[in-house]
């Protein structure tokens, strides 16, 4: 493990670390979103993090636009600050030397290269953990490496149409809907950060580190609830219930004079206490509504009614109508709303540093909390501060530069 002690002046340079995970280093091979997100939440938490990149970049640099500069476009922005960065070709024998000096030091690999990408470079599973005992080796794939689709290549979209997520998402009459965020790869990324932290704790105790290996597909397929379990009991495939919810009613949106409001009720206590505040409480004596199961059978009518009189609302009376109420709801934002609500700003879910711009960290730690100290860097603007911390001799790195072993 690093301690502060050992970090380079350049590193220095940089705003120290914080929080709890500043004994970690992570040497970052991953592109896209998946290994990036996993290595910047870890980062946030503290740990130093090397992202490695190609000679020709992480591809979401020109994932735009909108592009914050050249380089950098916003998607590839919000998965890389906290990053201290250097560009290797690791196609190159000397580049695969370098990688070899960076994991000899490193407490975490994290990559999602294509099956057999690293044995083509001499680093097969059985030579990391021979070579480098200690290291935990993060790996993220499709679909894994072994299997009737072991190794091959996988996107979010693909997952979410291969697993089942993309059929219960959408309206009931209409087609199947990718979820507008790459839900399974973000599943994927907190995963990832669990293993490699599990794999942590059982190294305290046995020194030695291991495979921590994912597959986006496994990872899809294990937020199918409740629909799995629906399956799993019946045998019949869900059905799209859209915005509402397939096991309770009313929980879905309703349309208020000025703009769309969602309304869950979890319960039969809050049903009594939504129609309480909606001045209609003859539907507590109505036999079509009095349980949660009254309601599902009878939605589309309940739907009605409900819908009728939250029109007659402004949103933000009804939110603070409800509130009161204990009724759990909220306006249907976009997300500039949301990320201008005083809730979130409150809660340090906007970060503003020093041009750079991007959502807050999640997980609020009393003790020892996470910070983002720096915006996602240049391609290789850290790689002569590596170079000596990893003690490179001058002339091997002259001639890696001169080789195209490492660029900017």
């Amino acid at each position: 493990m690093t301690t502060s002690a050992s970090e380079s002046s350049t590193a220095q340079a940089l705003p120290p670390r914080s929080g709890a995970l500043t004994d970690l280093r992570i040497v970052d091979l991953s592109r896209v979103l998946a290994g990036p997100l996993c290595a910047q939440m870890l980062s946030d938490h503290g740990a130093d993090v090397i992202k490695v990149e190609p000679p020709a970049g992480d591809e979401t640099r020109e994932w735009g636009p909108p592009f914050v500069k050249p380089g950098h476009s916003a998607y590839f922005d919000g998965l890389n600050r906290n990053k201290r960065n250097i560009s290797i070709d690791l196609r190159m024998e000397a580049g695969q030397k370098l990688l070899r000096t960076m994991l000899a030091e490193a407490d975490v690999l994290v990559e999602n290269f294509k099956a057999g990408t690293l044995e083509r470079w001499g680093l097969s599973d059985e030579v990391i953990a021979t070579e480098f005992p200690r290291l935990i080796h993060c790996r993220i794939t499709g679909y894994g490496v072994t299997g009737p689709l072991g190794g091959a290549p996988g996107y979010d979209a693909i997952m979410q149409a291969m697993s089942g997520l993309m059929s219960i998402n959408g309206e009931a009459d209409g087609q199947a809907m990718r979820i507008g965020i790459p839900l399974v790869d973000i599943i994927t990324s907190l995963n990832a950060m669990n293993g490699i932290l599990m794999a942590v704790h059982v190294r305290e105790k046995t020194g030695r580190g291991q495979l921590v290996d994912l597959a986006l597909l496994d990872n899809a397929v294990s937020i199918l609830h409740p629909h799995a379990g629906k399956w799993f009991a019946t045998g019949m495939p869900p059905e799209r219930t859209g915005v509402a919810h397939p096991t309770i009613c009313p929980y879905e949106t309703f349309y208020c004079a000025d703009g769309p409001f969602f309304i869950g009720t979890g319960n039969d206590r809050q049903f009594r206490s939504l129609v309480a505040a909606l001045d209609a409480d003859d539907l507590l004596d109505d036999g079509r509504f009095i349980t949660n199961s009254d309601r599902l059978a009878h939605s589309a009518e309940l739907r009605k009614i409900l819908g009728d009189l939250v029109s007659r609302w402004q949103r933000d009376d009804l939110a603070d109508a409800l509130r009161a109420a204990g009724v759990p709801s909220g306006a249907v934002n976009d997300v500039g709303e949301a990320l201008n609500m005083p809730q979130v700003r409150h809660r340090d879910m906007v970060v503003e540093l020093d041009g750079y711009r991007g959502v807050g960290i999640p997980v609020k730690l009393s003790e020892s909390p996470g910070s983002v100290r720096f915006g996602p860097r240049a391609r290789g603007a850290d790689t002569e501060a590596l170079l000596a911390e990893f003690q490179v001799d001058d002339d091997v790195a002259a001639q890696l530069w001169d080789t195209g072993v490492l660029t900017k």
